[in-house]
């Protein structure tokens, strides 16, 4: 007992006495055990424990004295009476006691962070001196919160001023379904509850209003000993479904991931700010940067034993790494899932009640421009409801006859806005993703201001154009979710349970991207629902991980004038095939040939589809006009009660009350079912004219099959005749409005889809680069573990030595670049697995997947590309990405359905040198999607399509012959001509400040004397310090 250790110290006497004084719930827990129990084992260290009784009774004068200590915050306990302890012994404090009170109170801990230029989400306080207090800075509407005039759009997150007060909310926007998801602390298996019908903000406290940060669904934890040290770990965010992952034990599954130089410098600032050296916060990843949200004092890792090794000294230990090949990159282009047709409805107004409107919405907002140009849109469930109201009054409730000219127009006009006030009403609520109502100025007038000082312009005609229908419904909800599962189990090859532990483990890198339309947005939501096997309902998804892109994703304005010329060659083809000379074409390449995949009797088809659209419409109208009758007699004229969140979105299941009383699916009435048929019949054929138009042959075939999946049950005699017939037609219309020859096909489709071969480039080519680091990476890892054994068995190891100094700093300096920098050029934010403390078989293995959501017209675009690329003048004398057995399915596919799909994965050869360009493989497959026939009577998917009104999605087809794959450098070499440079997408977001890894020390505590700059006794420490 007496002998004297390394230090010189006799054992008793001389030991370092650390004062644990928090509350025994705390001292008992796993990670403070593990972290004492570590601190004795030095043998330089006593610790005492005061214990509740002396903490809470005892006066302070009788409390332990001790050299340094262990004190904080927590329920019940009394900060107070602590410092008033530190103030009479003056022992060395790990965490300051007077900071901590700025914890309990949000807007100090946000004051104190922006004070040492920490970065914080955008926020604003809202301070009520008592509840539901009414204030002149604060405005609530119905997508956004003002506060100062500094708006916040919802999404947004609202956190109560009271640091101790866990109920914190997010708000949706109504574009994406509404509702609130309140998160609290971890009850069970459930961290967060999602409120459809929750609406308003809170109004009984003071709250702090903040943007919501989107981060791929992940947050991060750091935990510091010390300003120069930090450990991260990063979970599922509450924010996506609500359930924590749970391991077998029961403990929450958090993984171990790396800091960027720049949120280490964080790290340390926020451990300074507050002097708290053991200190916990959250860091948000957000489009390349990090921002601090919470700060939450004294926290300790849980159930990681390198952590507890590493805060009580310094260790470290390497990974292994993969196997010969690997995947590397998933990218998918997926077409949204089964929806209600899309509909437009257009007409004249003058009526003052509908003209007001666009004075109420539109004219303060810009009050010099001219009326001509004031284009007033209506989204929000406030404007829809006001032009409603206006409606339910101008509709005549009877329905006069057909007599003169004029009157024919005024009974058309009625019937429109008839089927205007249908559409508003339809379903009970309003949805801002499925509804949009334009009003602009065709006819104005001046006259004298209200005030009478001058003129203003006042309109009294506008054309007003109703947009509505194209929503997901139950069945493309469930093809979403469905394909999103095969996903998960078909695409990653697996270990152990595939793509979630790769996920769960952050090594998997995910984005999703959507275009602006609602039903993309969604079937995007229930995709990343099934392939991450998460829960509940889809607003939270969609807002947690889906990111809108409508420049890469949306829109054919880059390529409409092709387009309007592929569709004027194809009106000739069709309606005057005799005039038509084919070229180009073979035997052996039939799809060379302009108008392929046409019928050759397409013309004498056209006539049989506008008899057969008129006998369906009949059918139809005459169940409108007893439903008509019907709501005439009832003459309902309530409000629309807010909006049924679980039916703007697309049930999940059919709605068998409505199907049993005959009333067709979903939320669509007879009237505008009616609307629907009575449109195609006068769009298809102008009687007076005598003329075709065989671009509504797209719409009709459209109709047909949603009605025949959805509402076979009305018995629509001639229908099932129908969809043949203009499936025929359909079959060739569709692909030749992209082009009526290959190279047609090349140009549109470059257009359109310019801007996402551009980013599928870059996808690739960033995880190439990547890919090459970590090789690098671990190649140095291998010289550098083989110096050091060297070092032990020749003292002259330096003589020998093939790395030079300024050589092994350079690997350094490209270690923590590989591992640090976001080198994404579209500010993608990596969550990369820290390999120290991952327990991992393969951390090394990282896989990077974007999945980009979109219309058929990219699906299409992206086709062409891919099969026709090798036709540019730039290319002549290359083979195509596609096979010839390929092409030939190709010209055989007549339609990309819904939620078709191509894949391309990247595998890596690590068996291969770094420099070969076959080391990057690229494997290629295309799904035609719910590509079968709903007439389909046989077989388990005819079963499924009349029990769920849901169309199987088919399998994925091989674009190459097995065991021929072209190359990451063959690929690049046929997109480049038709991609958009990477120069031109917005540049690349590089973390920058604090360069260095934080340093571990051997003995934490004994050397926080000298690491504490913030320690306000340094004369008294340093007595203690002996």
């Amino acid at each position: 007992m007496g002998e004297v250790t390394e230090a010189g110290w006799g054992e008793e006497e001389k030991k370092i006495k650390v004062g644990v004084c928090v509350m025994e719930k705390k001292v008992l827990s796993a990670p403070m055990g593990q972290i004492l129990e570590r601190l004795q084992a030095f043998g330089e260290f006593e610790v005492i424990y005061f214990g509740d009784k002396v903490i809470l009774e005892d006066p302070i004068e009788s409390w332990p004295i001790c050299d340094c200590l262990i004190a904080f915050y927590s329920t019940g306990y009394p900060l107070e009476k602590a410092e008033a302890y530190a103030t009479l012994r003056k022992p060395f404090l790990v965490n300051e006691l007077v900071p901590q009170h700025l914890l309990h109170d949000r807007r100090k801990v946000y004051e104190r962070v922006e004070l040492f230029g920490i970065p914080v989400p955008r926020y604003a306080l809202v301070n009520r001196e008592f509840p539901y207090q009414e204030l002149d800075y604060f405005i609530e509407e119905e997508d956004f919160v003002e506060v100062h005039g500094s708006r916040f759009w919802k999404p947004f997150v609202e956190k109560p001023v009271d640091g101790d007060d866990h109920s914190i909310m997010i708000y949706y926007p109504s574009s994406a379904g509404g509702g609130m998801k309140e998160l609290f602390r971890k009850v069970g298996n459930r961290s967060s509850e999602f409120h459809s019908e929750v609406r308003r903000v809170r109004r009984e406290g003071s709250y702090i209003y903040e943007e919501f940060m989107p981060t791929g669904g992940t947050d991060v934890k750091v935990y510091t000993v010390g300003p120069e040290y930090a450990h991260a770990e990063a979970r599922k965010s509450p924010v996506v479904d609500g359930v924590v992952m749970r391991n077998p034990d029961g403990k929450e599954v958090r993984y171990p991931v790396l800091l960027t130089p720049n949120e280490k410098q964080m790290a340390r600032d926020v451990c300074i700010a507050f002097r708290q050296a053991v200190c916990g916060f959250d860091l948000l990843r957000c489009e390349g940067r990090s921002y601090v949200c919470d700060v939450n004092g004294w926290s300790f890792v849980k159930n990681s034993y390198k952590y507890y090794d590493d805060a009580a000294c310094g260790s470290g230990i390497i990974g292994t790494f993969g196997q010969s090949e690997e995947l590397r990159c998933v990218i998918a282009i997926i077409r949204h899932g089964d929806r209600t047709p899309k509909q437009k409805v257009k007409l004249k107004v003058t009526e003052e009640k509908l003209l007001n409107l666009m004075l109420k919405v539109q004219w303060g907002a810009d009050p010099d421009l001219s009326v001509g140009n004031k284009l007033t849109k209506l989204k929000s469930a406030v404007e829809l409801q006001d032009l409603l109201d206006a409606t339910r009054i101008l509709v005549p409730r009877t329905r006069p006859g057909r007599g003169s000219d004029s009157e024919a127009e005024d009974f058309e006009h009625a019937e429109k806005l008839r089927q205007v006030k249908a559409v508003l009403e339809e379903g009970g609520h309003f949805s801002g993703i499925y509804r949009k109502v334009q009003l602009k100025p065709l006819k104005w007038v001046r006259v004298l201001k209200s005030n009478g000082e001058g003129e203003e312009e006042r309109p009294v005609e506008a054309l007003m154009i109703l947009k509505y229908g194209g929503v997901l419904t139950h069945a493309g909800r469930k093809q979403a979710e469905e394909l999103g599962r095969y996903f998960r189990n078909n695409i990653y090859p697996g270990e152990g349970t595939g793509l979630l532990r790769l996920h769960s483990t952050y090594r998997h890198d995910l984005k999703i991207y959507s275009s602006d339309e609602g039903r993309v947005q969604m079937s995007a939501a229930g995709f990343a629902k099934g392939l991450l096997d998460l829960e509940g309902p889809l607003t939270p998804i969609l807002v947690s991980l889906v990111s809108k892109d409508s420049s890469m994703l949306d829109g054919l304005d880059n390529a409409s004038s092709e387009m309007e010329e592929a569709k004027a060659r194809l009106n000739e083809i069709v309606t005057f095939p005799a005039k038509i000379v084919h070229s180009n074409g073979s035997s052996e390449c039939p799809w060379m040939t302009d108008g392929a995949g046409l019928p050759s009797n397409a013309s004498e088809l056209l006539p049989k589809l506008v008899t057969l659209t008129k006998k369906v419409t009949e059918q139809v109208r005459l169940l409108a006009k007893n439903e008509d009758e019907e709501l005439t007699e009832t003459n309902s004229y309530d409000v629309i009660p807010p909006y049924d969140q679980a039916k703007a979105l697309g049930k999940t299941n059919i709605d068998i009350d409505r199907i049993a009383a005959g009333l067709p699916c979903g939320s669509e009435g007879f009237l505008l079912m009616y609307a629907r048929w009575k449109k195609l019949e006068r769009d298809l054929y102008n009687e007076r004219k005598e003329r075709f138009d065989i671009t509504q042959i797209p719409d009709v075939y459209d109709s047909c099959k949603y009605d025949l999946l959805h509402n076979a049950h009305l018995n629509l005699e001639g229908l099932d005749e129908l969809f043949k017939v203009s499936q025929l037609l359909a079959d060739g219309v569709i692909p030749n409005e992209y082009g009526i020859n290959p190279k047609q096909r090349l140009k549109i489709g470059s257009k359109i889809a310019r801007r996402l071969l551009g980013k599928v480039l870059i996808d690739l080519r960033n995880t190439r680069e990547e890919a090459i680091s970590v090789a690098e990476l671990k190649c140095n890892e291998d010289q550098q573990s083989t110096f050091k054994k060297s070092e032990k068995e020749d003292t002259n190891y330096q003589l020998k030595l093939p790395i030079k100094n300024d050589d092994m700093r350079r690997i350094s300096t490209a270690s923590d670049k590989s591992m640090d920098q976001d080198d994404d050029d579209d500010k993608e934010m990596k969550y990369r697995l820290d390999p120290k403390y991952a327990n991992v078989r393969t951390p090394g293995r990282h896989v990077r997947t974007r999945l980009y959501f979109t219309s058929e017209s990219h699906i299409h675009s992206l086709v062409n590309v891919l099969r026709y690329c090798n036709l540019d003048e730039s290319l002549q004398g290359e083979d195509s990405l596609v096979c010839q057995s390929a092409l030939e399915r190709l010209y055989k596919t007549k339609e990309l359905d819904y939620m078709s799909y191509i894949v391309l994965r990247m595998f890596e050869n690590t068996e291969v040198a770094l420099e070969d360009p076959k080391r990057f493989r690229i494997e290629m497959t295309l799904s035609r999607g719910a590509d079968l026939s709903p007439l389909e009577k046989n077989g388990n998917e005819a079963t499924s399509l009349h029990q769920e009104h849901t169309l199987p999605i088919m399998g994925p087809e091989r674009l190459q012959e097995v065991g021929s794959y072209p190359t990451l450098e063959k690929m690049e070499m046929m997109f480049r001509p038709f991609a958009m440079p990477a120069e031109d997408f917005p540049p690349p977001s590089i973390p920058v400040g604090f360069s260095g890894y934080f340093s571990k020390s051997a003995a934490v505590i004994e050397r926080l004397v000298n690491l504490w700059p913030f320690h306000k006794h340094d004369k008294h420490a340093s007595a203690n310090g002996k």
